[in-house]
Protein backbone atom coordinates (compact mmCIF):
# COMPACT_ATOMS: atom_id res chain seq x y z
CA UNK A 1 0.00 0.00 0.00
CA UNK A 2 0.82 3.31 -0.75
CA UNK A 3 0.10 6.72 1.48
CA UNK A 4 0.31 9.46 -0.26
CA UNK A 5 0.12 13.37 1.44
CA UNK A 6 0.40 16.91 1.73
CA UNK A 7 0.29 18.32 5.22
CA UNK A 8 0.24 22.04 5.88
CA UNK A 9 3.58 23.02 7.16
CA UNK A 10 3.34 27.09 7.94
CA UNK A 11 3.06 27.53 11.17
CA UNK A 12 5.23 25.49 13.81
CA UNK A 13 2.34 23.59 15.06
CA UNK A 14 1.47 22.25 11.72
CA UNK A 15 5.46 21.11 10.53
CA UNK A 16 5.49 19.21 13.88
CA UNK A 17 1.93 17.77 13.09
CA UNK A 18 3.22 16.29 9.38
CA UNK A 19 6.88 15.46 11.25
CA UNK A 20 4.53 13.25 14.13
CA UNK A 21 2.27 11.61 11.01
CA UNK A 22 5.55 10.93 9.43
CA UNK A 23 7.17 9.23 12.04
CA UNK A 24 3.72 7.28 13.24
CA UNK A 25 3.95 5.92 9.60
CA UNK A 26 7.38 4.64 9.89
CA UNK A 27 6.66 3.15 13.40
CA UNK A 28 4.35 1.33 11.35
CA UNK A 29 6.27 -0.33 9.01
CA UNK A 30 5.89 2.26 6.23
CA UNK A 31 9.25 2.97 3.97
CA UNK A 32 9.98 6.50 2.39
CA UNK A 33 9.06 6.47 -1.38
CA UNK A 34 9.42 10.38 -1.50
CA UNK A 35 9.20 12.47 0.95
CA UNK A 36 5.74 12.81 1.55
CA UNK A 37 4.88 9.23 -0.15
CA UNK A 38 5.26 6.40 2.06
CA UNK A 39 5.37 2.28 1.04
CA UNK A 40 4.56 -0.89 3.37
CA UNK A 41 3.98 -4.20 2.22
CA UNK A 42 0.90 -5.78 2.88
CA UNK A 43 -0.07 -9.88 2.97
CA UNK A 44 -3.59 -9.47 2.54
CA UNK A 45 -6.55 -7.30 1.83
CA UNK A 46 -8.06 -7.34 5.38
CA UNK A 47 -4.07 -6.29 6.58
CA UNK A 48 -4.19 -3.17 4.36
CA UNK A 49 -7.35 -2.50 6.05
CA UNK A 50 -5.85 -2.88 9.30
CA UNK A 51 -3.17 -0.42 7.84
CA UNK A 52 -5.62 2.32 6.19
CA UNK A 53 -6.83 2.39 10.04
CA UNK A 54 -4.33 3.09 11.87
CA UNK A 55 -3.63 5.88 9.47
CA UNK A 56 -6.78 7.30 9.51
CA UNK A 57 -6.40 7.65 12.81
CA UNK A 58 -2.78 9.30 13.36
CA UNK A 59 -4.01 12.29 10.49
CA UNK A 60 -3.07 15.29 11.29
CA UNK A 61 -5.56 18.55 10.84
CA UNK A 62 -5.90 20.12 7.46
CA UNK A 63 -3.93 18.70 4.27
CA UNK A 64 -4.98 15.69 2.06
CA UNK A 65 -4.27 12.07 2.55
CA UNK A 66 -4.74 9.59 -0.16
CA UNK A 67 -4.39 5.77 -0.12
CA UNK A 68 -3.46 3.66 -2.48
CA UNK A 69 -3.32 -0.65 -2.56
CA UNK A 70 -1.99 -2.84 -5.52
CA UNK A 71 -0.95 -5.97 -6.56
CA UNK A 72 2.61 -7.58 -6.21
CA UNK A 73 1.95 -7.63 -9.90
CA UNK A 74 1.34 -4.09 -10.61
CA UNK A 75 3.90 -3.28 -7.74
CA UNK A 76 6.61 -4.76 -9.94
CA UNK A 77 5.89 -2.76 -12.87
CA UNK A 78 6.61 0.45 -10.84
CA UNK A 79 9.19 2.31 -13.34
CA UNK A 80 11.91 4.63 -11.29
CA UNK A 81 14.18 6.91 -12.55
Amino acid sequence: MVVMFDLPVVEKAERKAATDFRKTLLDQGFEMAQFSVYMRFCTSQAQADTYSKRVEEALPDGGKVNILTFTDKQYERIVTF
